[in-house]
């Protein structure tokens, strides 16, 4: 990052701007006829889960790091292919280009990109 400019979290308003983004972005989740079942069957409290991503998402982006790690071993579990992953960063695209400015939206949607890559990679997906 270039001397005076801002990290990615404070330019999608810190901690409340993930927590706008992610709500609306699982309310889609939760509704999808592939993926929503996954999380359906595995979330019982999504203001929490919503927390904890808001978490993974403001040390990816710049901001505090605040997730507690194991996304691998949560994501292991779930029999995830790839046409989840394909799925889920097509939702991901759709609301950060909804909600957020294109330089933004561009630079979250690449971010999102690399860790499914990572997590599919390590799932043999």
């Amino acid at each position: 990052m270039n001397k005076g400019e801002t990290t990615l979290y404070a330019q999608i308003g810190g901690h409340e701007g993930l927590i706008r983004l992610l709500t609306r972005f699982y309310a889609d989740v939760r509704q999808h006829a592939v993926i929503g079942p996954i999380f359906q069957a595995r979330i019982q409290d999504w203001p929490d889960h919503i927390e904890k991503i808001a978490g993974f998402w403001s040390g990816m982006t710049g901001g505090p790091s605040l997730y507690g790690g194991g996304l691998m071993a949560k994501h292991l579990p779930l029999g995830l292919q790839t046409e989840h992953f394909s799925h889920w960063l097509t939702l991901w695209s759709f609301h950060c280009e909804q909600h957020l400015d294109t330089r933004d939206a561009t630079r979250l949607k690449v971010l999102a990109r690399a860790m499914g890559t990572r997590i599919a990679q390590s799932m043999g997906a």
